[in-house]
């Protein structure tokens, strides 16, 4: 689906957005009939309240949609869309200004109301349209919502119909849309291009799943940004197979991807001055007679030997070797994604993004931008005293440290070994709604994205 914001016409629908502590004086500023009305439906100005006020011929005068109070808003990351899910099918226009800054994050929350995941059944997102207030870049916001869209999509498609080789058609799609170049290397050629965790990983698939690295360049000048996305299509927990409670969504494991194939989207769409790569190592973790064991040394593209303790922590493995490609160009600045840990869960839920970084200017950046674009993120630590918790003896390094302490820490202190004097961020993200809440629905979502985006003009001096 399209998002978009609805033509401006002279029929659209005024809406005024009212919050707790600006009711009473805006009411009292209204004409009699919609004091009236308000008083008899007892409407209150609290978030996704809304009342279609009707003229003496029957037809809207107007809407009134509660805004909540700060406490409400600081819940409802988008509080804007409770009010588009329910106002009635329509266009609607702002008719005063919203009582805070964040207008066109609000914009963004409307747009992203409508989406709905309707491959499989027929389903409806809000139906209330919104006129593009003035001051907000309407392209802008619309290039976001749509790159968040896509993907949704790809996290929300089971894993039958999302396995690498439709991650690289959606890539492939991607790159044809913004004339970037795209290169996939498949299956035994991964072999002979030095990638072979990424085949080691992937080989136990089905020949038609096959695993693959997409390489996606866009731009030739400014600032070098390599991308890095963990496209696990589907994880069984290879031969240390997963109980099936925990298999139930493992179609989200190629979430890292589609993180960053939506952020390349945006960055593409919007025209930002870089030269922008993608690498997703994309693969099933599958169960078969080829599958690797535990207990198997593996030497990655870097020449790091890597002890496998246990074959459900295979997102590291497939990352490791294209952080190494990544790192072989030095880039300006090099981002990782992944569905990486259930540790990362445990430590700060669904809802925070959490990120390693040891860069000052690129954190304050992210820091910066993320609360502007209700984009939530939080920073943890490459811990270097837990680098020895990474190391079995028998191998330069261990994929599963025993005893679970610090998992999120130790996986990413496992990927920065293969990102050396590099300015590299990792974000741990988990691409799951499990709540529906305004703007996102139950089921895939974007996470950091925004916030990078909106970090990168600081992070990189575009």
């Amino acid at each position: 689906m399209t998002l978009t914001f609805a033509p401006d016409s002279p029929d659209a629908i005024p809406l005024h957005i009212v919050d707790g502590s600006g009711y009473k004086s805006w009411l009292a500023a209204q004409p009699q009939v919609i004091q009236n009305w308000l008083a008899a439906t007892s409407f209150a100005p609290t978030t996704g309240k809304v009342e279609l006020i009707p003229s003496t011929s029957g037809t809207p005068l107007c809407a009134v949609a509660g805004f909540g109070n700060k406490t409400s808003r600081a819940r409802a990351r988008f509080p804007l869309a409770a009010a588009a899910a329910v106002l009635p099918k329509g266009v609607y226009k702002l008719a005063n200004p919203l009582p805070h800054a964040q207008l066109e994050t609000e914009c963004l929350g409307w747009l992203l109301a409508a989406y709905t995941f309707d491959r499989y059944a027929t389903r409806t997102g809000a139906l209330a349209q919104l006129v593009c207030p003035e001051g907000v870049n309407a392209a802008h916001v619309e290039a976001i919502a749509n790159a968040e869209a896509l993907t949704r999509d790809l996290i929300n498609t089971p894993a039958a119909d999302m396995g690498p080789a439709e991650l690289e058609a959606a890539s492939r799609a991607l790159a044809s849309e913004f004339d970037a170049k795209i290169t996939v290397t498949t299956g035994e050629v991964l072999l002979t291009q030095n990638l072979p965790m990424i085949h080691t990983v992937g080989r136990a698939a089905a020949p038609h799943r096959a695993p693959r690295l997409i390489d996606i360049r866009w731009g030739d000048t400014g600032p070098t940004l390599t991308l890095v996305g963990k496209g696990v299509c589907f994880d069984t927990g290879g031969l240390n197979l997963k109980p099936g409670s925990s298999m139930g969504l493992m179609k989200k494991d190629m979430g890292g991807a589609a993180t960053v194939l939506g952020l390349a989207q945006m960055i593409m769409a919007l025209s930002l001055p870089v030269q922008l790569r993608v690498l997703l190592p994309s693969v099933e973790n599958s169960v078969s007679a080829d599958s690797y064991r535990p207990g198997d040394i593996l030497t990655s593209r870097a020449g790091l030997t890597v002890e496998i303790n246990n074959t459900d922590a295979e997102g590291r493995l497939v990352l490791a070797d294209a952080l190494s490609l990544a790192s072989e160009e030095n880039p300006d600045l090099l981002i990782s994604m992944a569905t990486l840990t259930g540790a990362a869960r445990v430590a700060v839920g669904p809802d925070l993004a959490p990120y390693y970084c040891d860069d000052p200017s690129f954190t304050a950046a992210l820091e910066a931008a993320a609360p502007q674009v209700s984009d939530p993120v939080w920073r943890m630590p490459f811990w270097t005293p837990y680098e020895k918790m990474i190391e079995p003896g028998i191998a330069d390094l261990d994929n599963a440290p025993a005893g679970g302490f610090a998992g999120s820490i130790t996986a990413a202190l496992f990927l920065r070994r293969f990102a050396p004097e590099q300015r590299y961020v990792h974000f741990d993200v988990y691409g799951w709604n499990p709540t529906a809440a305004p703007a996102r629905p139950k089921g895939g979502v974007g996470m950091g994205a925004r916030a990078i985006l909106a970090a990168l003009p600081s992070a990189l001096d575009l």
